[in-house]
């Protein structure tokens, strides 16, 4: 048996329905190495590599893809499509052809993780589909993991925007005693204004500095939009009026930053997106403006999933300095 030091040193991850990296990054940032992630979208694979060359991007249908190659890695995670449960579709669930997760479980089965991480959108906490996380509950009990469901809003781990996500954590029986839920991060999220401010002054803009006044909140949640709808807005009607009420046109993204001249209402750039959903400095999303946007907007955010990644790393790390001495070699 492997010593427990080595067992923590060497965080490992899979990573489905990866995106353009929110999720990822997250992760990166708690310590783990991704061994794969695994995305449909070309665009979102193209973000990846161009980010993180070194990183093995698989682009493909996750219903073909294979964890038998995988047997032994940390974690295994992932946010499935949210349509089957989003309030913004039919709320289908299990009936809706985009539930991927079954093949999530499937992979589970396959490659035995110490730990698994799911999130989705809130309408997956609803009483209508209790029975749907139950039966996700039993189904990782057969496999030998215990599991939880938990609603976090991004703002509560430093993110401008509110965005909340259900997110299940499971971890092998033995883990499980030594996990912990993160607790909310004790500075207060920057507002809308203050996360803009650099990025809307940067043109020259002579009303920068009102706007910030006015946009003195956290921003709704960024909706990014299926395959299928959604184009590079901000989202329905009732999110588009919260982001007026910022000072923000939501009907269409900028194509650039407010210049001196600018009278009205700025649009976000896909930069400033990024900006509100949590993404860092520097990370670059491939495709034109809606296939970059739907990237930004469909991710979990990165400070969100580190978070979590790190309870779920504390727990490895508690397990494995209990084991017996003979295995701590």
């Amino acid at each position: 048996m492997r010593g427990w030091m080595a067992e923590v040193e060497r965080l490992t991850s899979v990573e489905i329905c990866a995106g353009g990296g929110g999720q990822a990054l997250g992760l990166e940032a708690a310590g783990f190495h991704h061994l794969a992630l695994v995305e449909i979208d070309h665009y979102a694979c193209e973000t990846l590599r161009m980010n993180r060359p070194e990183w093995n991007v698989v682009e493909g249908d996750l219903t073909a893809f294979s964890a038998a190659g995988f047997v032994g890695v940390t974690l295994l995670a992932g946010g499935v499509p949210c349509p089957p449960f989003s309030k913004a579709g039919k709320q289908l669930g299990h009936l809706d052809e985009r539930d991927l997760f079954p093949q999530a479980l499937r992979l589970v089965d396959e490659c035995r993780p110490l730990a698994v991480m799911l999130e989705n959108v809130r309408g997956l906490m609803e009483p209508r589909f209790d029975d749907y996380r139950t039966a996700i509950g039993r189904r990782l009990s057969r496999m030998g993991y215990r599991s939880d469901w938990k609603l976090f809003n991004a703002s509560d781990f430093g993110v401008p925007q509110l965005r909340p996500r259900a997110v299940c954590v499971a971890m092998q029986e033995d883990h499980w005693p030594h996990f912990r839920w993160p607790t909310a991060d004790s500075k207060t999220a920057p507002t809308v204004g203050e996360a803009l401010f650099p990025l809307m002054a940067s043109g020259g803009w002579e009303g920068a500095t009102e706007w910030r006044t006015r946009a003195n909140r956290v921003a709704p949640t960024l909706v990014g939009g299926s395959h299928k709808h959604g184009g590079p807005d901000l989202g329905p009607t009732r999110a588009k009026r919260a982001w007026a009420d910022l000072g923000v046109d939501a009907l269409k993204l900028g194509d650039e930053v407010p210049g001196p001249d600018f009278k009205g209402m700025p649009r976000l750039t896909v930069e400033m997106a990024a900006v509100v959903q949590g993404f860092p400095d520097g990370w670059k999303f491939a495709g034109r403006k809606t296939a970059s946007y739907r990237q930004v907007g469909n991710a979990f955010p990165p400070p969100v999933a580190k978070a979590v990644g790190l309870a779920i790393a504390a727990a490895v790390a508690a397990r494995a300095s209990r084991l017996p001495a003979e295995c701590a070699v």
